[in-house]
């Protein structure tokens, strides 16, 4: 698939069968086992992120929150300050911009929704957020369900 932000492909397995006719795009399943309806759901909403993806960007944002948590882009690394001993220099990938608006935000981009979802969960593992005081990498929005302390 072309458009004016780039090309995608995308290989459908024997279940499903997908078909072009007057621009429209169509995706059947063959039968009606339960991997075929799997399989018909998937490759029907790969298909409409693809056509999403060559015409816009998807987006994630992330935030960061903590004492000294911060972040930033050095050319194809995102250096991330994040409490421990050492700075976290994480390589970027082809066709994913990475963005730091300010020091505690992350803005991932890019043409292909899971790619830009895989690299903002890997961003997100190096400190997921605590349930005590909701320190850690989050998504903009993401509610953290907070524990109570330890009672005397």
């Amino acid at each position: 698939m072309k458009g004016p932000k780039g090309a995608q492909t995308f290989t459908a397995t024997d279940d499903v069968t997908i078909a072009v006719e007057d621009n429209t795009i169509s995706v059947t399943p063959r039968g009606n086992s339960k991997r075929a309806r799997q399989q018909w759901g998937m490759s029907r909403t790969v298909v409409a992120n693809m056509v999403h993806g060559v015409q816009n960007t998807f987006k994630k944002e992330l935030e960061i929150q903590g004492v000294g948590y911060r972040a930033q882009v050095q050319g194809s690394t995102l250096k991330l300050n994040l409490g421990y001993s050492h700075d976290v220099n994480f390589d970027i990938p082809q066709g994913i911009t990475v963005t730091t608006p300010k020091p505690t935000e992350i803005i991932v981009e890019g043409h292909n929704a899971q790619e830009v979802g895989q690299v903002a969960a890997n961003i997100r593992d190096w400190r997921r957020p605590e349930p005590y005081k909701g320190k850690g990498i989050r998504y903009k929005g993401e509610y953290i369900f907070a524990k109570e302390g330890k009672k005397k």
